[in-house]
């Protein structure tokens, strides 16, 4: 017999760290190859880590709510009939070397004091640990801090909401002089909410927390400007109410119009590929692969965008059996860390909820998002031989949204233009 140690999986280019959400698996259970152990939680998507080999669960090295840094070890199981032995990790802390002066992701200062531990009687995540040390807060007064995870323990909201409340109360507090138009009052981060008879509070699920947390983030770094396009898609609207029951029925698979639109946003990355770009400080990074995310409504109400890699190097067929299979896997919550990472482009389709165009936010890093709107039939005019004439026409608004600090209103409303082009200038006649 041996022990061998389960560790934290590599989940994604941009994944430090996940949460244990809940253990499958008790101490000492039996365990078979491939089968699930824990469930664990990303900024990005939950999933479960399944054991490599079959054996027994020995001893956890984290409890529910714990996070843990990737490659770490998270349990040790007891292999049956195998002689070789490997170290047994017994807690994150030997994994990670906490520093005494760390860079603070809150305020982007750096701070030397003495830092927190879990020498006493309360456990700390890694993470709290080191917003503690970066922003100076002793352990007294990390042990004052009430928390919302499991068992009370302090989360990384609560911590932040601690900081947030000391800022504010600092700025009460404080007099400001020689206020001056280039001096503006910051208002507070949190507005006071008044309840009245019969308000129902409901507590944020944690994916609804991120998704709030990564637009705010979006808003502040990136100076939104959106421009508008409607165009004509009548041939394209023709087109696929031809070609959608010989699809149906040759691929078993619905013909929506999202691979349509994915592939007149390609073609017009490639006319402007300086869309296709992400912003690193004073330095652009031009991306050589054309991975567009769409984004997508969960059952829950909340939204999750999955990433069709390579788009650029699919055909039609390929690009609708891709986004059906991506959809499909959002819906039933079966989406693996990697098939949401590494977009460089996004677009959402508002039309789904009868909106007829939306501003949408970017998806950072990205610099630009797509949002296409419903498509209604409307009277439009027409230049004809003979002259103008009025005919019931399918139109569509699409929305382009960019960051102003890297894309110019030429770029952003050429580019929203291009791809309004290839999308009326649909090939009725044309095979899939």
């Amino acid at each position: 017999m041996s022990e061998f140690q389960l560790v934290m999986p590599k989940m994604g280019e941009s994944i430090a760290e996940a949460t244990i959400i809940r253990w499958l698996k008790n101490e000492g259970d039996r365990i078979e190859a491939d089968e699930a152990v824990l469930e664990i939680a990303t900024d990005k998507v939950d999933s479960e880590v399944p054991s490599p080999k079959a054996g027994i669960l020995n001893k956890k090295l984290f409890i529910d709510g714990d996070v843990v840094k990737v490659g770490a070890a998270v349990a040790t199981l007891i292999i049956e009939g195998d002689s070789t032995s490997e170290p047994i990790v017994a807690s994150i802390l030997k994994e990670v070397e906490l520093p005494k002066v760390v860079e603070s992701s809150v305020s982007n200062t750096v701070v030397a004091i003495d830092a927190p531990s879990n020498d006493g009687n309360r456990f700390y995540s890694p993470l709290v640990l080191n917003i503690a040390r970066a922003e100076g807060i002793s352990m007294s007064d990390l042990e004052k801090i009430k928390g919302t995870g499991n068992e009370e323990r302090v989360t990384k909201r609560d911590i932040l909401d601690y900081i947030s409340n000391i800022a504010n109360q600092s700025n009460i507090n404080t007099i400001i002089p020689n206020i001056t138009v280039n001096e503006p009052i910051k208002p507070s981060t949190k507005a006071a909410v008044a309840l009245s008879n019969g308000d129902e509070i409901i507590e944020m699920d944690r994916m609804r927390k991120l998704i709030a947390d990564h637009m705010v983030m979006s808003v502040s770094t990136s100076p939104h400007v959106t421009s508008f396009v409607e165009a004509d898609v009548t041939n394209l609207v023709n087109w696929r109410n031809k070609m959608k029951d010989t699809f149906k029925k040759r691929e078993g698979e619905n013909l929506t119009f999202t691979p349509l639109f994915i592939e007149a946003v390609v073609k017009a990355i490639k006319d402007f590929p300086m869309i296709n770009i992400s912003l690193d400080g004073d330095k652009i990074i031009k991306r050589k692969n054309i991975n567009i995310g769409m984004a997508a409504a969960l059952p829950s109400g909340n939204l999750i965008v999955p990433v069709i890699k390579n788009a650029d190097t699919m055909n039609l067929l390929g690009l609708a059996k891709t986004v059906n299979d991506l959809a499909n896997r959002a819906r039933t919550n079966k989406l693996s860390p990697d098939d949401i990472q590494g977009g460089t482009y996004t677009i959402t389709n508002v039309g789904t909820f009868g909106n007829v165009m939306g501003t949408p936010i970017i998806n950072q890093p990205q610099v630009a998002i797509m949002a296409t709107g419903a498509i209604r039939k409307k009277p439009a005019v027409l230049e004809t031989e003979f002259g103008d004439v009025i005919a019931i026409r399918h139109m569509m608004f699409l929305s382009h949204s960019y960051d102003h600090r890297v894309v110019d209103g030429a770029l952003g409303g050429s580019f929203v233009r291009r791809v309004a082009d290839y999308l009326e200038n649909w090939d009725i006649n044309r095979e899939i």
